[in-house]
């Protein structure tokens, strides 16, 4: 009998899905709508092939390959990425910031995001303010990162057209001789997808959404995503189609026990090989359709020892 673990399993893909919106939200914008009503579960090997085809060679696959998508953060800490001290890392990764200078103007227009080659794409500029609170998301009690400064500036980022040279602010952190950088431009916007989602009775051991993509190997041949799972299993799997012009992965939880189980979510990192680089080809989650969107974990900055 699986009654309660299919209902377990049913709470998890939503709060999955939910999850993986959020992502694309924040780190991409708002997606445009497909136009399409959810597809039925076919066999997993299956929906990856039909989710390849839809993309492939399609107007949506153009559209991204135009635009800027980061597959790295778009926050690089002070000098060589590593903070001083636990209580400085902490204060990072919760979002704890005091401001305590005046923050530039807004600036006027846009900016211009350039790649190597002379690839270039205009985009608007976020204003400092913003940018600072991106950074500054709680007001908890405990260490605080306190900012002294700002100014315009660059930074390079990795993204699915290769490294970009952005424009970014500059936050100068007491303590620090070198300021942290935060882009000063937001993803493009997706493209509405070729291929509608999965509807949401479809089992989490059968096919289930990712939490989204923490990183590209430098020699593009691995891909870390984040993989979601519940209390009452083995873990998840991701399994990885390749073609010409998509990577596709599909991400499902393995060994599902029956009974009672709790709803609680994990996410866990889980790296996927590829037989050749990932080039400029379009990372894609089977059970969504749509682009893995890059999820900034604000917990992995080192300590300096």
């Amino acid at each position: 009998m699986r009654t309660d673990m299919t209902r377990t399993a049913r709470l998890l893909l939503v709060l999955a899905l939910s999850a993986a919106g959020a992502a694309a939200a924040a780190g991409c914008g708002s997606a445009e709508a497909g136009g399409t009503e959810p597809e039925p579960a076919p066999r997993t090997g299956q929906r990856a092939q039909q989710v390849a085809d839809a993309w492939d060679g399609s107007r949506a696959a153009a559209k991204w390959r135009e635009g800027y998508h980061p597959v790295a953060p778009v926050v690089q800490l002070p000098g060589t990425g590593l903070l001083r001290d636990d209580a400085d890392r902490r204060a990072y990764e919760i979002g704890n910031f005091d401001l305590r200078t005046k923050l530039p103007a807004a600036p006027r227009g846009n900016g211009r995001v350039t790649w190597p080659g002379g690839a270039s794409l205009t985009m608007p500029l976020m204003d400092a303010e913003q940018a600072y609170r991106t950074l500054d998301r709680a007001d908890s009690p405990g260490p605080r990162l306190t900012v002294t400064g700002a100014r315009r500036g660059e930074m390079t980022v990795a993204t699915s057209r290769g490294p970009a040279t952005v424009p970014a602010w500059l936050f100068t952190l007491e303590g620090y001789d070198s300021p942290l950088a935060r882009a000063a431009v937001n993803p493009s916007r997706p493209p509405a997808p070729p291929i509608g989602p999965l509807g949401q009775d479809v089992p989490t051991d059968v096919l289930a959404p990712l939490g989204g993509l923490t990183g590209v190997a430098g020699d593009g041949r691995s891909l870390t995503v984040v993989a979601h799972h519940g209390s009452c299993d083995d873990g998840p799997v991701v399994d990885v189609l390749e073609t010409k012009g998509s990577v596709v992965l599909s991400a499902a939880v393995t060994g599902v026990q029956d009974g009672p189980c709790t709803t609680e979510l994990r996410g866990k990192n889980v790296t996927v090989r590829l037989a050749g680089p990932v080039g400029d080809r379009v990372v894609l989650d089977a059970f969504t359709g749509r682009p893995v969107p890059y999820t900034d974990r604000t917990g992995a900055a080192p300590a300096r020892s």
